[in-house]
């Protein structure tokens, strides 16, 4: 039965459809709340939360108390679950931690509306990620302007679902034979989704007493230890040694992550996480053991209340063979383009052979040997990846579907030029469903 305390009460859920924002949405709604959510893209929105009323809005655009009026009319509580791990692309940290959450803790005075704020373990003003530093001046914002508020700070959470820290937990557990780890022996305490979600709707339903709290388990655990829980939870089976990562090799790891963050791969082994993880994430469980009279559920506990399918593993394999994937569809896109101007003039000539003339078929070898080239290039480009697999796979298929009308006798050549070409027509319609975000 929904919980009479929320019953009808309307909330607004900031980042809807992300990792925590799905999971609270749900949790919301379970308990009887009138559940609306802030989204930036509202098709993404509508595919991960197809029953929840949704608006489209990016917190770049709500930077003053005014741009927040029409959406918290009527609105009693808001939890942000909004966040970006590192500044690029489309993400602003500033803008999206601190300058937009200060408008909406003034707009939501003036609204009575109270505030749920996720915020991270470690969120200090003098902490060594731009990420911390912006999310305690969020924090920080919110509690000068005196709204009714909680500010929580979950550990490394781990939920049904996978994304950031989940997936990194996932995609390392996926490697086989070997474990390779940074940091292994760094403290982690976890905190499971549905102990973030009842937090969070004690906390809207004002059962939790307002304050800061560190949503922790009691006792830390080194990262190997973790990876291995998360290894053993998929099914895997437990690795034959660990191979700890140098630490010059986990920068050169997260610059790398780093500048593809700049094409739009929002990837979990970026700079800010790996500052992040190898000074630990812990916390002091004491505040909201204190207020509750009960502590989170610990590590084994969390895995043991999880199902784990088929499908998870799948996943975390997939999450692991991603990068690898487009990779190898743009070196193998752009090398073609680059063999074709290479080999320009006997390309062009088999086109010859076959009635066309000289200068059209030079003209054809390069018109469509620019194309591969761009096409090689274009799937780097995080928001474009998924329409270049598309447009990759039909590229080939008329090269195919030509060559076999003008050039049939190429099926039986030694080399093998077009058998080689469906390969990567599937490899690149496997790569699209790796490429959902969601």
């Amino acid at each position: 039965m929904p919980d009479s305390e929320l019953q009808g009460k309307s909330v607004l859920v900031l980042g809807a459809y992300g990792f925590i924002g799905a999971a609270v949405v749900r949790a919301l709604q379970a308990e009887g709340a009138l559940v609306s959510g802030l989204v930036r893209n509202l098709s993404t929105g509508s595919r991960v939360l197809p029953e929840v009323t949704l608006i489209q809005g990016d917190l770049r655009d709500f930077l003053r108390a005014e741009d927040w009026q029409d959406i918290l009319s009527g609105m009693d509580v808001v939890v942000n679950c909004a966040g970006a791990l590192q500044d690029g692309g489309a993400d602003d940290l500033e803008a999206a931690h601190h300058t937009s959450i200060a408008a909406m803790g003034e707009a939501c005075v003036r609204n009575k509306t109270a505030i749920v704020q996720i915020s991270a373990i470690g969120a200090e003003q003098d902490a060594n990620t731009e990420f911390l530093r912006t999310k305690a001046a969020g924090d920080a914002s919110l509690r000068a302007c005196g709204v009714a508020l909680w500010v929580l700070k979950p550990g490394l959470v781990i939920g049904q679902s996978d994304y950031g820290g989940t997936a990194l937990l996932r995609m390392l557990a996926a490697v086989p034979v070997v474990q390779p780890l940074a940091f292994p022996d760094t403290p982690v305490q976890c905190i499971g989704m549905p102990d973030l979600c009842r937090v969070v709707t004690s906390a809207v339903a004002g059962r939790l007493p307002q304050g800061s709290y560190d949503l922790v388990e009691d006792t830390p655990h080194p990262l190997s230890d973790i990876v291995a829980a998360t290894r053993s939870w998929l099914g895997f089976p437990p690795a034959r040694t660990t191979l700890t990562i140098p630490p010059v090799l986990t920068r050169a790891v997260a610059n790398v992550a780093d500048q593809l963050g700049r094409l739009g791969w929002r990837s979990p082994l970026r700079s800010t996480a790996m500052t992040v993880m190898a000074q630990g994430v812990t916390g002091d469980p004491g505040p909201y053991r204190a207020a509750t009279g009960r502590a989170v559920a610990g590590l084994d506990d969390i895995y043991a209340s999880l199902p784990c399918a088929r499908e998870h593993r799948l996943t975390a394999r997939m999450t692991l063979l991603m990068p690898l994937v487009v990779a190898i569809l743009s070196l193998f896109w752009m090398l073609s383009g680059l063999f074709g101007l290479i080999g320009l003039t006997d390309a062009a000539e088999v086109l010859a052979g076959v009635g066309w003339s000289a200068p059209m078929a030079t003209l054809s070898v390069i018109l469509w040997s620019l194309i591969d080239i761009a096409l090689g290039l274009a799937v780097l480009w995080r928001p474009w990846a998924a329409r270049v697999c598309v447009a990759q796979a039909g590229v080939a298929l008329f090269y195919v579907l030509a060559a076999s009308l003008t050039v049939p006798e190429l099926w039986l050549d030694p080399l093998g030029p077009l058998v080689k070409v469906l390969p990567a027509i599937m490899l690149s319609l496997v790569a699209l469903p790796m490429l959902e975000n969601r």
